[in-house]
């Protein structure tokens, strides 16, 4: 059997990390076994879909490198094909159409509730109906007997017995299909294998099985994933902070630390907390996916992307951390090499918003010094001590870090003081603050026209105050 997979998000919001997490081990479970997958987009809610969510889920699996064989596919193309199938379990008697007003059912299910009865359509127009009125709807004629049984490779076995489904409505007064109308053409139609999705969906799965039967198609495999909670036990929403996958890309995560993270979501290996793509792939498994909720840990998650940072090529960090450099107004071609710049930031960066924002001075001028940091190292006669730095890096042969480290050793050994009496004026003189890499890294990153120019400026400032 060749595996099929799908993701099928409603673009009615951005791409959330629940739906990112259920893309993801769709995508590895047809990359795991050679399968295809599939992007699907179901926009019949036409009220609250755009063409901006669905370029935001576009963007969000572009980022997170989850590229897919077929598609996108969008429902909204496909009403022609709905309306057939619609028209076929119409004819084959397993389908019909409900005339019942919105007070009736309304009514309905008021005193169902007052009786402490489950709320469900009784069945009215089954039968048929001998003085029709008004715009109808189209039910499923559901089994009245028997059970469904769902071997949920997440779940374990699941049985539902007929009776308590009620006949969902799959199209509505004005002719549109409804959502288990759509997903289950849809799947019959892109011969999806394997159906993962998370367990919000278990209700419907029973519904959309006994569609797939009615219509004579081959059921999928099902694996209903749970779902993730913020820290306080609700379920993942907006108030816990930043949930839409781009927004994770804004505050300075890789999309690789991001899908580690999100693998390991409700996903193990012993225990392993780093994975690469590749080792992700080849050890993946649904049936190892724990039943229980997950719970979202921010901290846990910086704690991956520092990894990441450290471990990654210099020049794969580099092409993530060149968007933040463009965020701030900067060329990364008017200053070193991003990549030297990474290697040089990524110990101490546990973002790329840190490492972009600690970066930005070897690219621009800093408009001022930072107070605490002028206070402690622009003493009276620093400036001498800077002005000797300055002549010593002019008559430097080679911009090389060593050279560069000598002369700071050399100038502070003439000058008889400590090291740091030396380096740490440099360091304000050339960052504007009192934290930065090695100084013979940075020296060598700013470049000798920069250092020289700031060592003028910082001279020309400590003489004044």
């Amino acid at each position: 059997m060749s595996i099929r997979t799908r993701f099928a998000p409603s673009p009615t919001g951005y791409l959330h990390v629940g739906g990112a997490r259920t893309a993801l081990f769709s995508w590895l479970y047809a990359r795991k076994h050679g399968g295809r997958f599939i992007l699907r987009i179901e926009d019949t809610d036409l009220e609250r879909s755009s063409q901006e969510s669905v370029n935001a889920i576009l963007e969000g699996m572009t980022w997170l490198g989850l590229e897919y064989d077929e598609g996108p596919f969008y429902q909204t193309q496909r009403f022609d094909r709905y309306k057939e199938v619609i028209q076929q379990l119409l004819d084959q008697g397993d389908a019909y159409y409900c005339y019942c007003s919105r007070e009736e059912l309304d009514a309905l299910r008021e005193q169902q509730m007052a009786n402490k009865e489950k709320p469900r359509y009784n069945g009215k127009c089954r039968h048929g109906v001998s003085n029709p009125s008004g715009e109808p709807v189209v039910r499923f004629k559901n089994p009245e007997s028997g059970e469904v049984v769902i071997d949920d490779l997440v779940k374990g076995r699941i049985v539902v017995a007929n009776k308590e489904l009620d006949d969902l409505i799959i199209a509505r007064s004005d002719g549109t299909p409804t959502y288990n109308l759509t997903v289950v053409v849809d799947d019959m139609d892109m011969g999806v294998t394997h159906v993962i999705r998370g367990d919000d969906h278990v209700n419907n799965t029973p519904r959309q099985i006994n569609i797939l039967q009615a219509l004579g198609a081959p059921l999928p495999i099902y694996a209903h994933v749970p779902m993730i909670l913020g820290p306080d036990g609700a379920r993942l929403s907006k108030r816990h902070g930043a949930v839409s996958v781009m927004q994770y890309r804004n505050d300075g995560y890789l999309p690789e630390a991001l899908l580690n993270y999100l693998v390991r979501l409700g996903w193990s290996h012993g225990d392993q907390e780093l994975f690469s793509i590749e080792q992700m792939i080849e050890l993946f498994e649904l049936e190892k996916v724990n039943v229980s909720a997950s719970t979202f840990n921010t901290d846990k998650l910086i704690w991956l992307n520092h990894q990441y940072i450290m471990n990654s090529d210099p020049a794969h960090v580099a092409r993530h951390l060149a968007w933040h450099m463009g965020e701030r107004g900067i060329d990364p071609a008017t200053g070193p090499a991003l990549s030297e710049v990474v290697k040089a930031q990524r110990e101490r960066c546990k973002t790329l918003v840190d490492m972009a924002n600690d970066s930005v001075y070897f690219y621009r001028d800093f408009a001022e010094y930072d107070d605490k940091a002028v206070k402690k190292n622009f003493k009276a006669g620093v400036d001498d001590v800077l002005q000797h730095l300055r002549d010593q890096f002019g008559a430097l042969a080679d911009w090389e870090a060593d050279a560069l480290h000598q002369v700071v050793l050399d100038s502070a050994e003439r000058l008889q003081l400590n090291l740091g009496k030396v380096a740490q004026p440099l360091r304000v003189a050339v960052c504007g603050g009192s934290v930065s890499p090695a100084i013979d890294v940075t020296l060598k990153l700013l470049g000798r026209e920069k250092t020289l120019n700031r060592l003028d400026r910082a001279i020309e400032f400590i003489k004044k105050v």
